[in-house]
């Protein structure tokens, strides 16, 4: 095989683990930890095919005769590495924490999706004020939301901001004023929990919001970022 298609090829192959990581995770074809894997095994294949093609280029005879295939094999290699460096900044730039909540030190309960969480790695059970301390240094923005509606047209806004968010709707109790819902990420089809309570305020009511990953160690933000949306669009 020429040079130029080797550095190619393997700019290709690193592409193409780069795509089917997730999805295959979200279909079960393998374990989410082999995914997240495959998303290293990219880069080095990316930064390896980039690597032979610049150096390729650099050798008149080989820049004469595959310039395409080789700028080619240069700029995908070098994509596909920068997703999971990407990946991996943002990682390295939120808490290693997967239970975000409003209320820190009284969270929102789960009791509905305790069925679905039968499979999970990680526990329902708070952990406590190492993890308070942690999201608060990295999300003093999280708080309850306070709306001037009484508790029960407050439940039917948090309920309906719920469902525009696209999460399945597993538990909605007017009486208790607790709903509960999962989110599936778009990619790897990881699942998160979310527990929404709404309590009375004053003459108004108090929201908050507990979202939790059923698997990792780090949920790389996500929690926080779906607790902020939600609220965004509950409060807008």
């Amino acid at each position: 095989m020429k040079p130029a298609r080797i550095a190619l090829a393997l700019s290709v192959i690193a592409a193409i683990v780069l795509l089917v990581a997730g999805p295959g995770t979200r279909l079960d074809a393998w374990h989410f930890g082999i995914g997240l894997q495959m998303l290293r095994w990219a880069a080095y294949l990316g930064l390896a095919g980039a690597a032979v093609a610049i150096v390729l280029l650099l050798i008149p005879s080989q820049r004469r005769a595959s310039t395409g295939a080789l700028l080619l094999a240069a700029v995908l290699g070098v994509a596909v590495a920068a997703v999971p460096w990407m990946f991996m900044r943002q990682v390295k730039s939120v808490p290693p924490i997967h239970d975000i909540t409003t209320d820190t030190q009284r969270p929102p309960e789960f009791l509905a999706v305790l069925p679905l969480r039968k499979d999970a790695t990680n526990p329902v059970a708070y952990g406590g004020a190492e993890i308070a301390q942690q999201q608060q240094a990295a999300y003093p923005d999280l708080q309850p939301l306070r709306l001037e509606a009484p508790p029960a047209a407050a439940f039917d806004r948090a309920l309906q901001a719920a469902r525009s968010m696209g999460w399945e709707i597993v538990a909605a109790d007017p009486a208790t004023g607790r709903i509960e819902a999962t989110d599936t990420t778009f990619w790897f089809g990881f699942k998160d929990d979310v527990v929404i309570r709404v309590e009375a305020d004053g003459a108004g009511s108090r929201i908050d919001v507990r979202s939790l990953s059923r698997v990792g160690g780090s949920d790389v933000g996500a929690n926080a970022k779906r607790i902020r949306a939600y609220l965004d669009t509950l409060g807008g």
